[in-house]
């Protein structure tokens, strides 16, 4: 399929002009189209970094998906509840919740597939089953809707804010406050379109952090949420000057590495509980997961060198 722009400024690089015109494809998407002959400026192929002029006619041809076959593959889960409606699964750190470009195996849904008989077919063949999801590298409790009676009340439950979710996270910096509510926009971070920001055009979100204990250099907060956007805690909490430990997209210092990196893969956030009430049986039920290992030891440590 082929697409066609005008560019409406001078000296922009085509890459970015496209990622401008193009906000649902990353950068380097763009940029791989452009090398493979796919972009054109007044009928001539040119590479990402050519510089356009006003009025430049831009062409730009994306190819068709190829169909994705998502397979069931034996993972094993930790399972905290499961009923022929809803499972709910303590989600390890590391593992992603359902299949995107360039990863396809190893997921929760390919795990999902394969543990289960039926999953809610609301979201598609890439997220059966997916009400809400969690970063690859946050850990901790979500649910996952057998059919699409539970998925469409679960849903409703996150949208009209009936369901509950709760996270622990250890933030780089001293929080002085008790605790407070976080209102920002967001969305797409105008120049790296694989991070999230807060932006004036943004979706909104509310996030409530609570201090639980103070380390000096760090602090260990409970935070809940109102709304579930992208990466919604670790911008939110980087956006007030405390991003978590470890993050390696909102986190990093300037030479490019995480902040705070105590030996932890990825950010230090674990969802501790989801309350909700049972789509069929209309029982309020509560799940939670202790704070994982690797998060724990950092703690421990921090609470020891606080002591010395």
């Amino acid at each position: 399929m082929k697409e066609l722009f005008t560019a409406d400024a001078d000296n922009e690089r085509l890459d970015m002009f496209l990622t401008r015109m193009k906000p649902e494809m990353s950068r380097s998407h763009i940029q791989k189209l452009l090398a493979d002959g796919l972009g054109q400026v007044n009928g001539k192929n040119k590479k990402g970094n050519y510089k356009l002029r006003q009025n430049d006619a831009v062409e730009i041809e994306i190819p068709e998906a190829e169909p994705i076959e998502i397979l069931p593959e034996n993972i094993p889960l930790d399972i905290l509840y499961e009923d022929e409606d809803i499972i709910v699964i303590n989600k390890a750190r590391g593992m992603v919740v359902h299949p995107a470009a360039g990863v396809y195996t190893g997921t929760l849904v390919n795990a999902l597939m394969y543990h289960c008989k039926d999953l809610s077919g609301i979201n598609g063949e890439i997220r059966p089953g997916i009400v809400h999801r969690l970063d690859k590298d946050t850990s901790g409790v979500m649910v996952a809707a057998k059919n699409d009676r539970a998925h469409l009340s679960l849903a409703k439950q996150i949208q009209e804010k009936t369901a509950h979710r709760k996270y622990i996270a250890i933030c780089c910096g001293n929080i002085k406050e008790e605790g407070g509510v976080i209102h920002g926009a967001i969305g797409r971070h105008p120049t790296d379109r694989k991070r999230m920001a807060i932006v004036p055009d943004g979706k909104p979100a509310t996030t409530h952090f609570k201090v639980l204990e103070r380390f000096g250099e760090y602090t260990l907060v409970q935070c809940q949420l109102e709304t579930g956007r992208t990466h919604q805690i670790r911008v939110h909490m980087t956006h007030i000057g405390h991003p978590l430990v470890g993050d390696p997209k909102y986190g990093v210092n300037r030479h490019g590495k995480a902040r705070g990196n105590l030996g932890i893969e990825g950010q230090a956030l674990h969802s501790t509980s989801l309350d909700l009430v049972h789509p069929v049986t209309g029982e309020a039920m509560s799940f939670s997961s202790p704070v994982p290992e690797d998060m724990e030891k950092i703690i421990v440590k921090l609470r020891q060198k606080l002591q010395r």
